[in-house]
């Protein structure tokens, strides 16, 4: 699925009002996640590889909820290649 602010999947196929935006920066994959009832998170955050989401998961400290849920590399690059194919 795509918008004017790119491609996304939603990491929560229950939840419409959040979505994970991809998109391919020179090979990286980078994510950025978009939600309808907080829009700040999307002003906040900027694009974020997975580095950066692994070591900022290291720090978080709800041991109950994986953040890395959230971000799912292989629907990402599903979804760049269906792009690419267009």
């Amino acid at each position: 699925m795509s918008t004017p602010s790119g491609m996304y999947y939603y990491p929560d196929p229950r939840n419409k009002k959040e979505r994970m935006y991809v998109r391919d920066n020179e090979g990286s994959i980078e994510f950025r996640l978009w939600n309808q009832d907080q829009p700040e998170i999307w002003e906040r955050h900027g694009w974020l590889d997975m580095d950066i989401i692994k070591r900022a998961a290291k720090m978080y400290g709800d041991k109950k909820q994986d953040p890395l849920k959230l971000y799912d590399l292989d629907i990402a690059r599903s979804l760049l290649k269906q792009n690419r194919k267009g």
